[in-house]
């Protein structure tokens, strides 16, 4: 049996929605058996765009049934179905979360006629609903309402089911992996979560940090974390016990927190993070009468230019520097050549490797290189958004050196540093910081800077 189905929904943060209409076909492998479709009242606005979408509006919804009010029914009709969607992992994340506001754990099999369709009808030049069934030659009207894409998804899945002659496909098509399965002891705490921006922290059941994570939607990466069958969520999924958080604003200082947070608490599932986030880095060699760039892993007695993940972005952006800035390869530790560098033989370098170029001119070059990483003013704010309307976040760099992040409200504006330093939440200054900081500036991912 099948409940093939369509859901709209509020729109809004994810986990947040609410269903606005949902339509139900029941479905036999052969034909409709069965059928539900009614509006529903989510008792929360719905976004413009979704109005305009589907013409439902909140007035429509004033005398529509509420979602425990149709919840049985629901229950009822999709008994021992494969839940059958275009997209099906929304239409039943959708219904999950709904039940779970009731206190209640929905569980079913679910098909995706999106993943269906891919490799059933190759030939199809979109897989988009409407595309879809217009390409098929399935009538469709009342499109973006629920009972208009259901019944269009009915006579879909009816050619589909024609297609699959050996059913193999299909069944193994059959998912049982679903977004929000969620072990009920864990759904308190789902309900709690913001979908917002910030820092995280997973405890067990001795309070013990055990992970720290980032989210641009904290709610949606827990229940990653608790669905998912990596080895470091499994682990989450056994030893968790509650999920603390942090309201963060700026997708910076979400970095930065992050990051120095992990290498100050350790917590064990963060291995990858506890030294280095980039553990490779270019050093600039003066001892050499022409200056030589060194990549290497990172060493503690050295200054760094810039650090890298890994080894092939590292040299990626030696390369780079070749091209724009006229370094010399034979004058990087990737060279073990005497002769004409590469570069030399394309006209990119003047020739330092055969010194055709003399060690002035050269110098200039790696004074140019080292310009480019230099930051905009020795003393600045980096100004983005706050946790709060009304609030701004800043990054504080003085003397060229990182200090650490801070919040201020309009009204309590900050204008010299003693006001600075008494908001400051320090952080140490490191080659990871400086990435981080330079990537934002150079991206321009921030509300504006501020010379002090």
């Amino acid at each position: 049996m099948y409940a093939i189905l369509d859901i709209e929904t509020t729109g809004g943060k994810y986990d947040e929605e609410g269903i606005t209409e949902i339509a139900i076909y029941k479905h036999n492998g052969k034909k409709v058996i069965d059928q539900f479709s009614s509006l529903v009242n989510p008792q929360i606005p719905i976004q413009p765009f979704v109005q305009k979408l589907t013409g439902i509006s909140s007035k429509m919804l004033q005398n529509a049934p509420k979602f425990y009010e149709v919840a049985k029914r629901i229950v009822e009709i999709t008994e021992d179905c494969v839940l059958v969607a275009h997209n099906a992992s929304f239409d039943y994340r959708i219904l999950q979360t709904e039940f779970r506001r009731l206190g209640f754990v929905f569980d079913r099999k679910s098909l995706c006629t999106v993943s269906l369709s891919k490799i059933l009808l190759p030939e199809q030049p979109a897989y988009n609903l409407g595309k879809l069934v217009r390409n098929l030659g399935i009538p469709f009207a009342d499109q973006h309402r629920a009972h208009g894409d259901a019944k269009a998804t009915v006579k879909l899945f009816e050619i589909l089911l024609e297609k699959d002659i050996q059913k193999h496909i299909l069944k193994t098509q059959i998912s049982d992996a679903h977004p929000n399965k969620v072990p009920p002891k864990f759904l308190d705490i789902i309900d709690s979560l913001p979908s917002e921006l910030g820092v995280y922290y997973i405890h067990n059941a001795q309070n013990e940090i055990i992970y720290i994570g980032k989210s641009n939607n904290i709610k949606k990466r827990i229940l990653n974390h608790l669905t998912t069958n990596s080895k470091k969520a499994q682990t989450i999924q056994k030893e968790m016990s509650s999920v603390s958080y942090a309201m963060v604003g700026s997708e910076l200082v979400t970095l930065l927190k992050e990051q120095h947070e992990i290498k100050i608490n350790s917590p064990k599932l963060n291995k990858a993070m506890k030294h280095r986030v980039y553990p490779m880095g270019i050093r600039l060699d003066s001892s050499q009468e022409y200056p030589k760039l060194i990549l290497e892993q990172i060493r503690k007695e050295y200054n760094y230019l810039s650090v890298y993940k890994n080894q092939k972005s590292a040299k990626a952006t030696l390369h780079f520097w070749c091209e724009n800035f006229g370094i010399c390869l034979q004058k990087t530790n990737l060279s073990k050549s005497d002769g004409p560098c590469f570069y030399h033989g394309i006209n990119k370098c003047d020739g330092a490797c055969i010194g055709e170029e003399s060690v002035d001119s050269y110098q200039t070059k790696i004074d140019a290189l080292m310009e480019s990483f230099s930051y905009p003013f020795t003393d600045f704010l980096v100004i983005s958004a706050g946790r709060k309307t009304g609030e701004s976040s800043f990054v504080f760099i003085k003397n060229n050196c990182f200090q650490g992040y801070g919040y201020f409200e309009l009204n309590h504006q900050i204008k010299n540093f003693k006001q600075i330093e008494s908001r400051l939440i320090k952080i140490e200054d490191n080659p990871d910081t400086q990435k981080l900081i330079r990537s934002f500036l150079t991206r321009k991912k921030y509300n504006k800077l501020i010379s002090l």
